[in-house]
This record gives structure tokens, C-alpha cells and sequence, in this order.
């Protein structure tokens, strides 16, 4: 890309991100530096992704900004308690959440077993949009491996209620590929539904990771389809490359803004 596309491409993509800290050590304190960098001198990100404990925490640094908050919820196993699910969906909603990240219980689905995918991706549905937030389900196409199967639990995931399909949750060997997004985009596509949204995440880092996934959504959906309400990315370390590109300087891999 020359400088041009590149400064286009990065200004698209802030406006696109999902700031994630899921990280393990994560602390009151990430999350206070987190929601700083989220807002910066070229535009707000789309949201934060954080776990449920700091979403009143988040909201509360985030009031006025238009930032959303978004949390992960039966993350990142994908577990069959959908009554545990369903309870930390509701504290997360109560807490102020704007955006839930539902791992889908894949390991049923692949073990032959849909209607336990099928039926909670339901239940948490119901739940978010009695709240008048989002929802967004993660497949771990990864792990699911096979594109046949990645369509399959696209189209289930749809069914069921997602006003999201996103890949991955990032705690995986393979996580976002293009290979998955042509075919959720495709499937997205097909539902005749221009509000259902996508979200790649993990292993997305640099400029050209981001004008990758931007040109296959917009190759499927057409050039004006991909907006903070229809695609994120799920990312860490993306804002700091995206900064740097605005800022006409290389990304030295620090925290940035």
C-alpha cells in the first residue's frame, strides 16, 4: 500500500476496533489504561472487550465517549452450563455491558449435538436483547476447523439469534483466518440481513492484517457495509499500528495511545 491507502485503511480501522485486555494478569489498573487509549487524538475505537468483573469499572471511565462496552461471557472454554451462562450474562448486563461475547458451546456441536449450541446462543439472546445491547457469538472456527462445519455453526448461530459472527476468542492455536471470514461473510450475505454484523479476532496486528479482513468484508458486502455496527476487530495490539500509520512514524510495539 502506499502511504495514501495506508493512512485510508488505518482511519477506517480505528473507527472498527474492538480494544481487548482478556489477558490473565489483567488488573483494575490495565483497565483504567485501556479506556484511556481508547479514546485518541484520531477517533474513538468501537469498544473495549474486557471480562465481566471490569464492566462497571469500564462503563463508568467510558460515560460520554461513545465507547462501547463489550464482555465475554462462557469464555473462553465454551462450556455446556447454560444456566451459569445465563447468570453471568445477566450481572454483566446489569453492570452496564453494551456488547455480549458468547462462546458458543462448540465442542457439542461438533460432537453431533446442535440443539446445546442452538438452545443457549438462544437463551443469552433473549437475555441481551430484553436489554437492549448485542450480541455477539464466537465460534472458535479454529477449532472447528473444517469451512463445511465453520458455515454449519454460522448458520446456527444465526438461527439462534447472533447479531454477531466472530471467529475466535484469541486463547487458541489458530484463531481468525481469511479462510473462515469469506465464509461467515458469505453466510452473513446470504441471510439478506445488512444489520448482522462479523468480527474477526486474534492474531490481528498489523495495517495490513486489517486491510486483509476490510477487503474480504467489503468484496462480500459491498464497500459501504463495514461500520462500527456491522464490524469490529478484535485486537490487543492493532491500535498501536494503526496510531503509528496516522501518525507517519513505524509502530515500535509500545502501548501508544
Amino acid at each position: 500500500m502506499d502511504s495514501a491507502d495506508s493512512h485510508a485503511v488505518a482511519r477506517r480501522a480505528l473507527g472498527l476496533l474492538d480494544l481487548t485486555d482478556l489477558s490473565g494478569e489483567c488488573t483494575p489498573a490495565a483497565i483504567d489504561r485501556l479506556s484511556a487509549r481508547a479514546v485518541t487524538p484520531h477517533g474513538s475505537v468501537a469498544a473495549v472487550c474486557l471480562y465481566p468483573r471490569f464492566v462497571a469499572q469500564a462503563t463508568a471511565l467510558l460515560a460520554g465517549t461513545g465507547v462501547k462496552v463489550a464482555t465475554v461471557v462462557n469464555f473462553p472454554a465454551g462450556g455446556e452450563d447454560t444456566p451459569a451462562v445465563l447468570a453471568e450474562t445477566q450481572a454483566a448486563l446489569a453492570d452496564g455491558a453494551d456488547e455480549i461475547d458468547l462462546v458458543m458451546p462448540y465442542r457439542a456441536f461438533l460432537d453431533g449435538r446442535p440443539e446445546v449450541a442452538r438452545d443457549q446462543i438462544a437463551a443469552v439472546s433473549s437475555l441481551v436483547k430484553a436489554a437492549g445491547a448485542r450480541l455477539k457469538v464466537i465460534l472458535e472456527t479454529g477449532e472447528i476447523g473444517d469451512l463445511d462445519k465453520v458455515r454449519a455453526a454460522s448458520e446456527l448461530a444465526v438461527e439462534a439469534g447472533a447479531d454477531f459472527l466472530k471467529t475466535s476468542t484469541g486463547k487458541v492455536k489458530v484463531n481468525a483466518s481469511i479462510e473462515a471470514a469469506r465464509v461467515m461473510l458469505d453466510v452473513i450475505a446470504r441471510s439478506g440481513r445488512t444489520d448482522l454484523g462479523f468480527k474477526p479476532a486474534g492474531g490481528i496486528r498489523t495495517l495490513e492484517d486489517a486491510a486483509a479482513y476490510l477487503a474480504v468484508a467489503d468484496a462480500a458486502m459491498g464497500s459501504g457495509w463495514a461500520r462500527p455496527s456491522t464490524f469490529r476487530f478484535g485486537a490487543s495490539g492493532l491500535l498501536d499500528a494503526l496510531v503509528a500509520t496516522l501518525e507517519g512514524r513505524e509502530d515500535d510495539g509500545g502501548t501508544g495511545y
